[in-house]
């Protein structure tokens, strides 16, 4: 069973010109995007192979917008502190930032410049994909997902109007994890959890 995730980042520079000491200031909140990826893949003394996060930064528009993909397949360097993880995605956005193309910017992980609206629409129309929203009908678990399972969410910034607008145009289901607001990787916690109760599922790798 494969598990994606789309993450949307509205503010980290999408050049990668910040700062490691100052990830949610300058950073553009990169230290939330960094706790989401941390919680995507790792738990104690593993890392979880089957799961996809893909992280939109779209601070700018095209050509400057980025987008990363991390496989867990693949995936190596991947340490659970938030900082380590954060220099992780910034080495990754700086080698990027003047290229026209894709590039493996370490094992596992993709970076490239991206059309915004074509990368969402792209992730959005994978069977299974819900959006989490605040004010929706409560996430129910998959009984079974031979087709995988698939989420989007956003940083701290909710998703800009035209983003919103899209994913109802493309009539992807809302979904709500609880009454209580959560950060994007508390959720990204949660729905790792909701997962592992499928059967079939699979256990994270051990290292």
């Amino acid at each position: 069973m494969i598990r994606r995730i789309l993450l949307l980042a509205h503010r980290v520079p999408v050049s990668g010109e910040f700062s490691l000491n100052d990830l949610a200031g300058a950073g553009g909140r990169m230290d939330e995007v960094a706790r989401a990826v941390s919680t995507a893949f790792t738990v104690s003394n593993g890392l979880r192979r089957d799961t996809e996060l893909t992280i939109l930064f779209v601070a700018e528009p095209p050509p400057r917008a980025r987008r990363i993909r991390l496989r867990g397949s693949g995936l190596r360097y991947l340490n659970p502190d938030e900082r380590s993880t954060a220099a992780l995605l910034k080495n990754a956005l700086v080698r990027s930032s003047t290229l026209p193309r894709d590039i493996e910017a370490s094992p596992g992980l993709v970076v490239g410049p991206i059309d915004p609206a074509a990368a969402l629409t792209e992730f959005a129309r994978q069977e299974t994909t819900v959006w989490l929203t605040e004010e929706s009908a409560p996430y129910v678990t998959p009984a079974s997902a031979t087709a995988g399972v698939g989420a989007i969410l956003s940083d701290p910034q909710d998703p800009a109007p035209e983003e919103a607008a899209l994913l109802e145009r493309l009539g992807v289901p809302r979904a709500s994890l609880g009454p209580v607001r959560l950060r994007a990787s508390q959720c990204v916690d949660v729905l790792q959890n909701r997962w592992d109760s499928i059967p079939g599922a699979g256990l994270p790798e051990r290292t």
